[in-house]
C-alpha cells in the first residue's frame, strides 16, 4: 500500500526509513504545539484554542503535503510570522486579534492565487543557482542557531551582543547529548537523531531533582526547576477560536500593508524552505528545481488559507523537515507520519513536557551540518556571485528570518550585478523581487 501511494522504492527508501524520518521531524518540531500558542496568547488569543488550531493546521497541512505533493515536509504555523502577528500587528499596531486573523485569511487567498497561477515558477527561474545554494546553507545555519538558542548555549550578552552561557549541569547534559548524537550519526546508526533525542531526554531527568535548575527553559508563568515533567495525560480541545476572524474589518485600507507583509513572508518562507531542503536532500526534478514544487506551494498556500479560520497565524513549510530528510526520508509518507503524530496532541498536549528543549537541540544542530553541502558549489572566487550568496547565507541566521535574509540577498545581487555591468544576468522577475524586497524591508 505504501509503495502504491508514495513510490518509496523508486526513491531509494523503505517504509521503515520513512517512518523513522517522520518521527525525527516530529520530535524536532513538536515544540510548536506549545510555543505557538504561547506567542499568540500574548496577543489575546486564548492559549487552549491556539493550541487546538496549531495541531489542526499541522495535521491538515502535513497530510496534504504527503498525499498531494508527495514531499517529506512538515507544514505547521510558522515561527517568526507568529511574532509578527502578535507583537507587530496586535500589540504594536493595536489591531484586534480577530482582525489580524482576517488579515491572515486574505494573505492566504492571494497566496493561493499565486500558487495556482504558477507565479512561483517565475520566481524560481529568476533566482540564480548561486543564491539557491546560499539559501540552502543559510537555512542550515538558521536551524543550527535555533538549536543552540533552544539549548540556551547561546545567550544575549550586553557587551558582545551574544555569547556562550556559563557551563552548568543543564548545559553539560546538553553537550553530552550532542556528543552521543554526533557519535551515532558518525557511526551511521539508523534513527540516530531519534536515539539522540531519547538519550538526552533520559539524561535530563535528574535535572532539578538531584542537581541543576532548568527553570530558565520555561516561560515565567510555567517555570519549573525540573526539565522533564509529567503534567498529566489528557486535555480537551478548545474550538472557541474557530471562525473567530473578522473577515471584512481586516479589509480596511489601513491593514493592507500587513496583508502584504504576511503574503510576502509566507510565500518566500515556503519557497526558500522548499529550495533549501530540496538542495540539501537532493529532492529535485530533472530540471534541477525542487521536486513537485507547484503542488507543494499549493499545499502551503492552502494551509495558510485555513490558518485564519481555525484561529492561528499562517502555516508554512518547516525547516525542521530537514531532520527527517537527513535520516533518509524521501517521500510523502514522512509528512503523513508527522501529521498522525501531531493529531493525538489535541487531547494529549500535557505529555509534551516530557521532552525538554535541550533534547531536540543536538538534532537541530546536526541538521545544519547536513545542509551545508551546497556551499562547495558557490563560486567563491567570482565575487559578483559570492557576495550576494554570502549576504543571503549569513543574514538568514543573523536576522533570525529566512525572508529577510533572502530579501537582502536579492537586493545585493541586483546592486552588485549593476555595479559590474552584468545586467543581462538580472532577469525581469528579479527586478520585481528587488522592488518587493525594498517594500518589505521598509514596511518591516
Amino acid at each position: 500500500m505504501f509503495e502504491r501511494l508514495f513510490g518509496i522504492r523508486a526513491q531509494g527508501s523503505t517504509p521503515r526509513t520513512e517512518i523513522l524520518a517522520g518521527i525525527a521531524t516530529f520530535l524536532a518540531s513538536m515544540y510548536i504545539i506549545v510555543v505557538n500558542p504561547t506567542v499568540l496568547s500574548d496577543a489575546g488569543v486564548p492559549f487552549s484554542s491556539a493550541l487546538t488550531a496549531t495541531v489542526l493546521v499541522s495535521f491538515f497541512g502535513s497530510v496534504m503535503m504527503g498525499f498531494y505533493a508527495k514531499n517529506p515536509i512538515l507544514v505547521a504555523p510558522g515561527m517568526g510570522i507568529n511574532a509578527l502577528f502578535a507583537y507587530t500587528m496586535v500589540l504594536g499596531a493595536g489591531m484586534e486579534w480577530q482582525t489580524a486573523l482576517g488579515c491572515v485569511f486574505w494573505a492566504g487567498v492571494i497566496f493561493a492565487l499565486l500558487a495556482a497561477f504558477n507565479a512561483r515558477q517565475l520566481v524560481i527561474d529568476a533566482i540564480p543557482a548561486q543564491l539557491r545554494y546560499a539559501i540552502a546553507c543559510g537555512i542550515g545555519l538558521f536551524i543550527t542557531t535555533i538549536g543552540l538558542v533552544n539549548a540556551q548555549f547561546i545567550v544575549p550578552n550586553s557587551v558582545t551582543v551574544v555569547g556562550m552561557a556559563s557551563l552548568d549541569p543543564v548545559l553539560v547534559t546538553f553537550l553530552i547529548g550532542f556528543a552521543v548524537t554526533a557519535w551515532l550519526v558518525v557511526r551511521n546508526v539508523p534513527g540516530a537523531l531519534i536515539l539522540g533525542i531519547v538519550f538526552t531526554t533520559l539524561a535530563s531527568v535528574p535535572i532539578g531533582r538531584w542537581w541543576g535548575d532548568g527553570s530558565r527553559y520555561f516561560p515565567e508563568d510555567m517555570a519549573s526547576s525540573t526539565l522533564v515533567n509529567f503534567n498529566g495525560v489528557f486535555s480537551m480541545p478548545d474550538l472557541s477560536g474557530l471562525m473567530a476572524l473578522d473577515l471584512w474589518g481586516s479589509l480596511s485600507v489601513a491593514y493592507w500593508p500587513f496583508i502584504f507583509v504576511l503574503l510576502f513572508t509566507t510565500f518566500f518562507d515556503a519557497l526558500s524552505t522548499f529550495m533549501g531542503v530540496s538542495e540539501a536532500g537532493n529532492l529535485k526534478d530533472a530540471d534541477g528545481n525542487p521536486r513537485n514544487i507547484r503542488r507543494s506551494m499549493i499545499v502551503d498556500a492552502s494551509a495558510a488559507l485555513i490558518s485564519g479560520p481555525l484561529g492561528t497565524s499562517p502555516a508554512n513549510a518547516y525547516v525542521e523537515s530537514a531532520a527527517g530528510i537527513s535520516q533518509g526520508g524521501r517521500t510523502g509518507l514522512v509528512a503523513v507520519v508527522v501529521a498522525v503524530l501531531f493529531l493525538p496532541f489535541l487531547f494529549l498536549s500535557p505529555l509534551l513536557s516530557l521532552v525538554p528543549a535541550i533534547a531536540t537541540a543536538p538534532a537541530l544542530i546536526l541538521v545544519g551540518v547536513f545542509m551545508m553541502d551546497p556551499i562547495r558549489k558557490i563560486h567563491w572566487h567570482q565575487f559578483d556571485d559570492a557576495i550576494p550568496a554570502f549576504v543571503a547565507m549569513v543574514l538568514i541566521p543573523f536576522t533570525y528570518s529566512i525572508t529577510h535574509g533572502i530579501a537582502f540577498g536579492f537586493l545585493t545581487f541586483v546592486i552588485v550585478k549593476l555595479a559590474v555591468g552584468k545586467t543581462q544576468e538580472i532577469k525581469p522577475t528579479m527586478w520585481v523581487l528587488f522592488a518587493l524586497s525594498l517594500l518589505l524591508l521598509f514596511e518591516g
